[in-house]
């Protein structure tokens, strides 16, 4: 099949009201069931039911059985990354970007993108990576600097930990919120499990949101230099 057939086909897919908003519901990173993507589609289970079998087929979600339940999820992170980076076309203006943390709210202010943090925190977190040569934009991915990975190394993660895997070990999503990337990737991930086991963070049922604790507004000040 040609590129630009392919691309025609799985735009279809995406971009189908129902199935757009079953997808937009999956990029917590979470798997559900076909009845509970039904209920945030606002349509019947057996219509739901057709509409996965689509997204199955091409590949853009999976399904694990247990039991009796199938539970659905993004096929890998790069549809995660299609559909937060459309959700920038949802905003009207792109020149309302809100500077000031104390005006930005709820999941604007900090939220997962999939497996990794997003938001206002999520963005001022990899800009500070930027400004102390952590990291660095190359493509549509950043390189980690010789000084990053030794600064890596005293938060508990290791060059080692993300060798030998097909996913990237970055890459620069764009924010729908902030319309600036952050750090996705292998490390985006790590660096969210080590914050969330941290403490930094405490996740709001039945969202993406993340609310930050005491201990993480100190820790985050004093690694990173972000007052927040």
């Amino acid at each position: 099949m040609e590129v630009n057939e392919h691309f025609v086909i799985i735009s279809a897919l995406i971009c189908e009201p129902a199935r757009a908003r079953m997808l937009w519901k999956l990029l917590d990173g979470r798997a559900y069931t076909a009845s509970e993507l039904a209920n945030e589609a606002g349509i019947s289970p057996t219509s739901a039911s057709n509409h996965l079998s689509k997204l199955l087929d091409g590949e853009l979600v999976k399904v694990e059985i247990q039991g009796r339940h199938r539970y659905f999820s993004f096929s890998k992170p790069e549809v995660a990354y299609v559909i937060e980076s459309l959700a920038n076309l949802a905003l009207s203006d792109s020149k309302s970007i809100t500077k000031r943390p104390e005006l930005v709210k709820g999941d604007k202010f900090c939220r997962t993108c999939y497996d990794h943090l997003a938001g206002f925190v999520g963005v001022k977190i990899t800009e500070a990576l930027e400004e102390k040569a952590l990291i660095e934009k190359s493509g549509t991915s950043y390189l980690v600097t010789s000084d990053g990975w030794d600064w890596l190394s005293n938060f508990g993660i290791q060059e080692a930990d993300l060798a030998g895997n097909r996913r990237p070990v970055t890459r620069q999503c764009l924010d729908w919120s902030e319309r600036r990337p952050h750090l996705a990737g292998q490390l985006g991930a790590l660096l969210l499990i080590k914050m969330l086991e941290r403490n930094w963070f405490k996740k709001v049922q039945f969202s993406r949101e993340l609310v930050i604790t005491s201990k993480g507004r100190r820790e985050i000040d004093n690694l990173f230099g972000v007052s927040i």
